[in-house]
């Protein structure tokens, strides 16, 4: 079939690709290296049906097919439960893709009621517990697929599987499902972890938000406090140890800090240390900052990371003569591509003013903005996995390892693309407005209240130099 053949190919080149890798001393990274021991426990009860449980079953394949299924990288179990579990695919059992997709096809449906917590507790005591390289697993993964609810607690076994390590994605199908149970089945927070298909038809408009979700827990597993939640991703001015080696200054707005880079101020870590299972398919890019005197006039590199043979493998590109921003990324047919955004609007990142500039990376598409308004998006070929033996450097002179002082208050990469929406420039004091920013949140809060502290200071001033004046 076209998905055998698909996935046939794209293993032959993760093969050529790590066998260049080896013999050049250097190594890729990204969601499909992944090391990870993967459970799917699969509804296979009376409500499900024959036809759409089949239509459950070529789901697994797609999701799955983002990994290279290996007993290096990704191993894969698949469990399908009625009143009692079945094990259908042991993990490790399938070393090859298309090994796989044979065996999730010619499962059998089962046909019973709906045991869910039975089901989660044999994949904790049995499934999980077999692997062979437990010591070696980075992830333990496990995701439930139900159309009902449960005929048993799914509480405790879900407990358990927490306390040994295991994250937990519900997938509810159709309208018979539970919330709350879905809720208790997953890890928190639930808008990460719990999906909904409307039915089995529909399963795979789902797709991508699950292999997205699959992936971050693969590749980011550090989180960034975000107001009163934690967003996954990369504090890069942690990471790439700014706070420590630049100057503190004022930032954008007084609740702020920013840190001020000088020609002296080197900003190179391994990419190893920064991103050790390489970058997400989709990610956005962060940054907060201050372009003054000549850096503005500069080409250069805001961050980048770099090959162990110097080559870009992802990068932003600022142009100050012609003001303009450039990404730039793998391809996997060429050595790079590039995309310049260079409508009139990035013009404004350099006139000497506090901005944020945010690029959305999607696998077929790179958007960019200047102070939350859209500059322009633009399509992408198919990227190559990143190059992790390398370095990550931020403020460099393209071409060379010059430091280009600027000053930075905020970079950082998340891995949920639907972070774009809600990381807002509020901290540009150009951007406060009541329709836009929520004049709730902390730090705008903080300079309105200087700016009424002000305020009545100088009516005060006002008042007593008029009295003075009746007084004269």
């Amino acid at each position: 079939c076209i998905t055998m053949f698909i996935w046939s190919v794209w293993s032959v080149v993760l093969l050529l690709t790590s066998l260049v890798a080896a013999k050049d001393g250097d190594v890729r990274a990204g969601c499909s290296t992944a090391v990870n021991d993967l459970v799917y426990i699969v509804d296979g009860s009376w409500s499900v049906g024959v036809v759409d449980f089949d239509k459950t079953k070529q789901w697994l394949i797609n999701i799955t097919s983002q990994f290279d299924i290996s007993s290096h990288y990704t191993q894969v179990a698949v469990i399908q439960y009625s009143d009692t579990p079945r094990l259908e695919i042991p993990l490790g059992k399938h070393q090859g893709g298309t090994e796989l997709i044979r065996a999730i096809q010619s499962i059998a449906y089962l046909g019973g009621n709906t045991q869910t917590g039975r089901a989660i507790r044999f994949a904790v005591n049995h499934v999980f517990y077999s692997s062979q390289r437990a010591s070696q697993v980075k992830n333990r993964l496990a995701v439930v697929v139900t159309d009902g609810k449960s005929q048993d607690d799914v509480e405790d076994a879900c407990m358990e599987a927490r306390a040994q390590g295991i994250t937990i994605f519900a997938v509810g199908v159709g309208n018979e499902i539970t919330t709350s149970e879905l809720i208790s089945i997953a890890n928190k927070p639930s808008f990460t972890y719990v999906l909904y298909a409307e039915d089995y038809t529909t399963i795979d408009r789902i797709r991508d938000s699950m292999e997205q979700r699959l992936c971050e827990e693969s590749v980011c597993p550090t989180r960034i406090l975000v107001a009163s939640r934690d967003e996954k991703g990369f504090e890069l001015l942690v990471g790439m140890n700014i706070q420590t080696k630049a100057k503190s200054i004022p930032g954008s707005l007084v609740s702020e800090t920013a840190y001020a880079l000088t020609a002296s101020t080197d900003i190179t870590e391994k990419t190893r240390e920064i991103f050790p299972e390489g970058l997400p398919p989709s990610y956005v890019f962060v940054a907060t900052l201050r372009l003054k005197g000549s850096s503005s006039k500069l080409t250069f590199d805001l961050w980048r990371v770099l090959s162990k043979d110097k080559e870009i493998q992802a990068a932003v590109t600022l142009r100050g003569k012609d003001k303009t921003v450039t990404f730039t990324t793998t391809s996997i047919t060429e050595k790079e591509q590039r995309v310049i955004f260079k409508t009139a609007k990035p013009a404004t990142l350099y006139d000497g003013k506090w901005h944020q500039l945010k690029l959305l990376v999607r696998p077929h598409q790179v958007a960019s903005f200047l102070d939350d308004q859209l500059i322009h998006a633009a399509t992408l070929e198919p990227v190559e996995l990143i190059y992790i033996n390398g370095e990550t450097q931020v403020a460099k002179m393209t071409g060379t390892d010059i430091t280009v002082p600027i000053d930075i208050q905020k970079l950082r990469l998340y891995c949920d693309p639907h972070q774009s929406e809600r990381e807002t420039a509020c901290e540009i004091y150009s951007v406060v407005r009541p329709i836009h920013c929520n004049i709730h949140n902390s730090h705008i809060l903080f300079e309105f209240k200087i700016f009424l502290i002000n305020f009545k200071t100088l009516r005060l001033y006002t008042t007593w130099l008029y009295n003075i004046s009746l007084s004269v």
